[in-house]
């Protein structure tokens, strides 16, 4: 079992900026992919970005390339998203999410094993 828990969502202006981050319990987390989705009202939820076992490779959903990183810490058992420029659009619920096997990065929440509860990102206008 992988325990998630998210922070850092807030109400922020459109160019400003915030940083998630999502602590990590239970299981190895060097072992983990870790990836990070949205649900914005109304929609599905969607890949943001995600992010290798040793950090060497990530990648970006086309809405946010440039204007999000993602990071992690394995000595902190810790993922990060920097979110930069930001834009209404960008206004959901944020999660993060653990994948256990394999080792392709993956964009598909089914590829996912674990989830957080979400933290809310309001980006106003």
């Amino acid at each position: 079992q992988v325990q998630l828990v998210e922070s850092g969502g807030g109400l922020v202006q459109a160019g400003g900026s915030l940083r998630l981050s999502c602590a990590a319990s239970g299981r190895t987390f060097a072992a983990l992919i870790m990836g990070w989705f949205r649900q914005a009202p109304g929609k599905e939820r969607e890949f943001v970005t995600n992010i290798s076992r040793n950090s060497g490779s990530t990648t970006y959903a086309d809405s946010v390339k440039g204007r999000f990183t993602i990071s992690r810490d394995n000595a902190k058992n810790t993922v990060y998203l920097q979110m930069n420029s930001l834009k209404p659009e960008d206004t959901a619920v944020y999660y993060c999410a653990a994948k256990v096997g394999g080792l392709m990065l993956a964009d598909r929440e089914a590829s996912y094993d674990y989830w957080g509860q979400g933290t809310q990102v309001t980006v106003s206008s």
